[in-house]
């Protein structure tokens, strides 16, 4: 049995916490906020991001860093991307240089842009070379945390790395497939929520299945374009982390950068609807970040960008559906 370091303790990071607990591990689940701390120590539950959901003991809560990392032998990222390198920068000097790492944040930092391994790398060099890994695809914590059947992806460039994860993560209701494609599983997790955005605008409008498939499907190819530029494989893209994840987030209740667009779609302004949530949705900054990444490799992202303006109230959503229709025709 292993000792996992869980750093972020929303309803992924929890959810998480409590099926890798079922197969016997130590871990220590890290919450910024004392109240989450606290209720879980007292009620073994996390009731302000997964109510409902009892943690065993062997989830210990804390609000240490250090407590968290100093055992690990695996640390599990799950804080949202523009908070990553702040708390990799405050654990640093406790990270066992033989431990895994694993970021299954699905964003991207705004400055570079940079995907989440980029920036754990950059960090933790200054000290070694860390054996990293990225863990994503279509998986609502919820569910998870439930025990409905989930496949994910783990990816890295050491297969021993990404081995040790799969074994030491897959369970009866969790099963992990490895890759060696990091590029194209983080972005595939990331870009996703963009799109995911758009979908939830058309729903918010009001709109049929036939412009949200239509979405689905040439949002997957922005996706895939913008992957492979930066030397993803496009198998990658036809898999769990890419259109696994982005069929799940732009049609599933439960998604938060869904719900976001349905809002917009309403015609709710962005920064009234962010008040009102309680977690975050990366697509909201990881958009702009796109964009800059997309203009950085020359790729066309027709839907990334208008969901940008839409997001920066420069366009209705309905005007910028009707922008994107009427688009030069081209064949596909």
């Amino acid at each position: 049995m292993a000792v996992i370091a869980i750093i972020g303790a929303g309803s992924w990071g929890t959810a998480l916490s409590f099926v890798l607990s079922q197969l016997g591990h130590t871990i220590g689940l890290w919450a910024y906020e004392d109240e989450v701390v606290e209720c879980i120590r007292t009620r073994r539950e996390n009731a302000l991001f997964l109510p409902g959901v009892r943690l065993p003991e062997c989830v210990a809560p804390t609000s240490s860093l250090s407590e968290a990392v100093g055992e690990a032998q695996f640390v599990l990222t799950a804080m949202p991307s523009h908070v990553c390198r702040a708390l990799y920068e405050q654990m640093l000097p406790k990270l066992r240089p033989d431990a895994i790492f694993v970021s299954a944040t699905k964003g991207l930092e705004a400055e570079g842009p940079k995907r989440m391994s980029e920036v754990i790398c950059s960090v933790v060099e200054r000290r070694f070379t860390p054996r990293l890994a990225v863990l994503s695809g279509p998986s609502f914590a919820r569910e998870v945390a439930r025990g409905d059947p989930t496949a994910l992806v783990v990816a890295s460039q050491d297969m021993g790395a990404a081995h040790s994860v799969q074994e030491n993560f897959s369970s009866k209701t969790l099963r992990l497939y490895t890759s060696t494609d990091v590029v194209g599983v983080e972005l595939g997790g990331a870009v996703k929520n963009v799109i995911a955005i758009a979908a939830g605008v058309i729903e918010g409008l009001g709109l049929g299945h036939n412009p949200k498939a239509a979405l689905i499907t040439r949002g997957l190819a922005e996706v895939t374009r913008l992957a492979c530029a930066c030397g993803a494989r496009s198998e990658t893209m036809a898999g769990l982390a890419g259109v696994g994840d982005l069929v799940l987030t732009c049609t599933g209740n439960l998604s938060r950068n869904r719900s976001v667009g349905v809002e917009l779609g309403k015609g709710r302004k962005l920064p009234d609807i962010l008040r009102s949530m309680r977690e975050v949705a990366e697509g909201v900054k990881t958009t702009s970040a796109t964009v800059a990444m997309a203009r950085m490799h020359g790729i066309e992202m027709p839907i990334a960008e208008q969901v940008q303006r839409i997001l920066r109230d420069q366009i209705s959503p309905r005007d910028a559906i009707g922008e994107l229709m009427e688009r030069a025709l081209k064949s596909e």
